[in-house]
């Protein structure tokens, strides 16, 4: 799932800032950065993340600097006279512009600036920094909590479909087993009208035993009871992603079966319209928690 959240707070002058984005992964990854100082922060940031987002690559980025009002600057007074002695005569030979004041205080390290040496006190900003962290989570657990309400919905369409072409698939004609022993007794007349060497008996008992192997009632009788457990998942909310990955191969597992067992042209078709669907459901299922 994605999204993505930021949250800021000050302590002593300090203002602490953190990201937070996430993208889909089939499991959990984060990546943390953290100010100088502040790394012992990282084992207790992961668990706190752990203990609310199950799947996703989670990045989080925390920054530390001075408020502008604890910054003083200061110019280089001598090595911006001899710049701009070196400039001025450059410009007089050269026949070009003098140079301005704003044009040499732009040069890099003419303005000096009393910032931090880029280490931060973890006693004095440690407890700050986590709950900037957590604000920050809170807003991104909600962003996506948005993102997985419209994606149960997307997935419940596509369960209905699965549902729907399941039912299309035991309604079909060919799939009836009255149906299957017609076609096989016929096979089997005709085996016998063909050649009087044939073993009647036997032939009838291998046609029993391949009308067994063609029937699909227990794919369909699990299709439904898959479905059924599809909804309830998707009903309850949670961190369900896993789950609903492992009924996406059930799925796949006995439509293959049905279409491998299938003696017609539409109930192949079916099949194939399962697939698809099936299909759709769960590359939306890896975008879920």
């Amino acid at each position: 799932m994605t999204g993505f959240a930021s949250a800021a707070r000050s302590v002593g002058g300090l203002e602490i800032a953190c990201d937070i984005r996430s993208v889909n992964n089939k499991g959990l990854d984060i990546r943390l950065r953290l100010p100088a100082g502040l790394e012992a922060l990282e084992p207790p940031i992961k668990k706190l993340v752990g203990e609310h987002v199950a799947r996703g690559s989670i990045q989080i980025t925390v920054t530390a600097r001075m408020a502008a009002e604890e910054t003083a600057a200061g110019i280089d007074e001598v090595r911006f006279r001899a710049l701009a002695e070196a400039a001025t005569r450059l410009a007089r030979e050269c026949s070009v512009n003098p140079p301005t004041a704003d044009g040499l205080l732009a040069v890099r390290g003419m303005v000096m600036a009393d910032e931090p040496d880029g280490r931060v006190d973890p006693e004095s900003a440690g407890d700050t920094c986590m709950e900037t962290v957590r604000e920050a989570l809170a807003g991104l657990v909600e962003a996506r909590s948005h993102e997985g309400e419209a994606l149960r919905k997307v997935l419940s369409a596509h369960v209905s479909e699965i549902a729907r072409l399941t039912g299309l698939a035991e309604s079909d004609p060919s799939s009836q087993p009255d149906a299957i022993h017609a076609r096989l007794g016929e096979q089997v007349g005709r085996l016998l009208e063909a050649s009087a060497s044939f073993d009647e008996a036997r032939l009838h008992a291998e046609a029993a035993l391949l009308a067994t192997k063609a029937d699909i009632r227990e794919e369909i009788d699990r299709l439904k009871a898959h479905v059924d457990a599809a909804r309830a998942l998707l009903a309850g909310g949670g961190a369900i992603g896993r789950k609903l990955d492992f009924l996406a191969q059930e799925f796949n597992r006995e439509t293959n079966t049905i279409c491998s067992k299938s003696a017609s042209s539409a109930l192949t078709a079916i099949g194939l319209e399962l697939k698809s669907a099936i299909e759709q459901f769960r590359e939306q299922v890896q975008n879920l928690q």
